[in-house]
C-alpha cells in the first residue's frame, strides 16, 4: 500500500512541477512577444494580434496608465475592500485589457476596478491582455475562432464574451450573430462573471457544471448563492436539486437562512416570460401579478446609459 501511495504521490509532484514548466514557457513565449513585437507588427500583424488574444501577460502595475477618457470616476469603497480581500484569496480570475503605448508603458482599456482592488492587495502585478493600436477587425475575428476552441471551460468563454462586448463595442445582440449562438446563450454566460470568485474559480476548474453556475447566477443574494454553493459541493447536488434548493431560499433574506418553501407568487408561463424578457433587455425584469390578473412589469437599469441602451430594444 506504502508503494501505491508513493507512486501517487510522485505522480501528483510530476504533474504539478508539468504544469509549472508549461506556465513558465508560456510567459517566456509573451514576453518573448512583446519584447520584439514592433519588428512583428511590421512583418504579420494579424498574426500578432491572434497570438495576443488568446495570451496572458503579467504586466506591472506601475507600468500601467488610466484612461483619461474612462467616463467612470467613483467607485464604491466598501465594494473595492471586498474584491481587494477576494483577489488575496483567489487571485485576479479575469485579467485586465491594456493598450500597449511603448515597449515599458500600457495604458488600460478595461478593468479599472480590477486594478484599484488589485493596488489594495499589494500585487505588483496582475494579468492582462494586451492590445496594439488599430486593430479591433482583426482582434474580433481572433477571439471569435478563439470561441470554438473545444478546450475553454465556461469562466474562459465567458471573459472572451466580455472582451468582444467591451474592446470591439458590440451589443449582447451583435455578439449573438457573430459567433452564431442564441443572446439568451450569451447573457447566461455573461452572467457568470457576476459569480463570486469561489464559484467562478470551482467552474473554471470543471468542479462545478454550467447548470449548477447557471442556477446560481439567478440568485441575486450573495450569502445565499454562497450558502447553496457550500450544500452543492458537500451533498454532490444534481441541478435539479440545485434548482429545488434555491426555491427554499426566502428571496428578501439577508442572512442566507432557510425560509418555508411556498408556492410560486407567478404562474409557471409568466414566469417564462419574464426570463425572456430579462434576455431581450439584458437585465433584471420583474413581473408582478395580482389574483385579478391586474400587474406590473418593472425593468431595471444601472444608469442612463443603461437606461438608453434599454430604450433601444423596443425599436
Amino acid at each position: 500500500m506504502e508503494r501505491i501511495e508513493l507512486s501517487k504521490d510522485k505522480k501528483t509532484v510530476k504533474k504539478k512541477v508539468m504544469a509549472k514548466k508549461k506556465k513558465q514557457e508560456l510567459g517566456l513565449g509573451i514576453r518573448a512577444l512583446l519584447s520584439n513585437i514592433d519588428s512583428k507588427i511590421a512583418v504579420d500583424p494579424k498574426k500578432v494580434v491572434k497570438e495576443l488574444s488568446s495570451a496572458v501577460a503579467q504586466i506591472k502595475l506601475s507600468a500601467i496608465e488610466t484612461n483619461p477618457d474612462q467616463p467612470r470616476t467613483e467607485f464604491d469603497e466598501d465594494a473595492l475592500k471586498e474584491l481587494s480581500q477576494s483577489i488575496k484569496s483567489y487571485g485576479l480570475i479575469q485579467p485586465v485589457t491594456v493598450r500597449r503605448l511603448t515597449q515599458k508603458t500600457y495604458q488600460l482599456i478595461s478593468g479599472e476596478r480590477r486594478v484599484r482592488a488589485s493596488k489594495m492587495a499589494g500585487l505588483k502585478e496582475i494579468p492582462a491582455y494586451v492590445r496594439i493600436t488599430k486593430d479591433e477587425e482583426m482582434l474580433e475575428l481572433a477571439l471569435v475562432e478563439n470561441i470554438q476552441r473545444e478546450n475553454l471551460n465556461a469562466i474562459e468563454v465567458a471573459i472572451t464574451y466580455q472582451r468582444l462586448i467591451d474592446e470591439c463595442n458590440l451589443t449582447h445582440a451583435e455578439l449573438s450573430k457573430r459567433i452564431g449562438k442564441n443572446r439568451s446563450t450569451v447573457t447566461n454566460f455573461m452572467r457568470l462573471l457576476k459569480l463570486p470568485p469561489q464559484v467562478q474559480s470551482a467552474i473554471k476548474n470543471k468542479s462545478l457544471t454550467m447548470g449548477h453556475a447557471r442556477a446560481l447566477s439567478g440568485v441575486d443574494d450573495l450569502s445565499i448563492q454562497l450558502s447553496v454553493f457550500k450544500e452543492i459541493k458537500q451533498d454532490n447536488l444534481s441541478v435539479r436539486a440545485t434548482e429545488e434548493l434555491i426555491r427554499t431560499y426566502s428571496p428578501k433574506s439577508s442572512s442566507g437562512k432557510k425560509a418555508k418553501k411556498k408556492k410560486p407568487s407567478l404562474p409557471e408561463e409568466y414566469r417564462r416570460i419574464q426570463n425572456d424578457l430579462s434576455d431581450q433587455f439584458e437585465t433584471r425584469v420583474t413581473i408582478k401579478r395580482k389574483s385579478t390578473g391586474k400587474g406590473q412589469i418593472i425593468i431595471n437599469f444601472d444608469n442612463d446609459i443603461d437606461f438608453n441602451r434599454v430604450l433601444d430594444n423596443f425599436e
